[in-house]
């Protein structure tokens, strides 16, 4: 387990290379269409609701707050490249369930067309990581250095 989280906190080795810029690219846009999506689900929530409803949903207007929520700040943080992996799992989820229940099984276009694309981004997000701008790659990148910083001020075994 310990392993699995570290790996979904880690930038990845792909992050430093020049396909890192492809990364960050796919990051921002994937993080900027959640954000829209996300906010969509509350300017308008009545309308949203309504189509969870139709989708034989329970708690339509929960489930439109909790997805909103879900959008809106996965996309703020895959925008940032904070925890990118833990967030793209969560947002392949989504849109796993977006192409399931309103594709598939009610031929929403939208959703076989723009879910199916960002299922994909998120993937190669986690797969892949954050790319080369990110905060998962600061984060990192500072806490090493903090440790070697450590490392170096430790007493030797000799000198105890």
């Amino acid at each position: 387990m310990r392993g699995v989280l570290a790996y979904l906190v880690s930038p990845g080795a792909v992050s430093s290379r020049r396909a890192g810029w492809v990364l960050t690219a796919t990051r921002y846009t994937s993080g900027a269409v959640f954000l829209a999506s996300g906010a969509g689900k509350f300017v308008n929530h009545a309308s949203e609701a309504s189509s969870f409803q139709t989708y034989g949903l329970p708690w339509p207007n929960l489930f439109t707050d909790a997805i909103g929520v879900l959008e809106l700040v996965g996309g703020l943080l895959l925008a940032a490249g904070l925890a990118t992996r833990l967030v793209a799992v969560l947002l392949a989820g989504d849109m796993v369930g977006a192409i399931v229940v309103s594709g598939l099984l009610r031929g929403e276009t939208v959703s076989l067309t723009l879910a199916p694309a960002l299922l994909m981004a998120t993937v190669v997000l986690v797969v892949l990581g954050p790319g080369r701008v990110s905060l998962d790659a600061q984060l990192l990148a500072r806490s090493s250095r903090d440790r070697r910083r450590t490392a170096r001020l430790a007493p030797s075994s000799g000198e105890r």
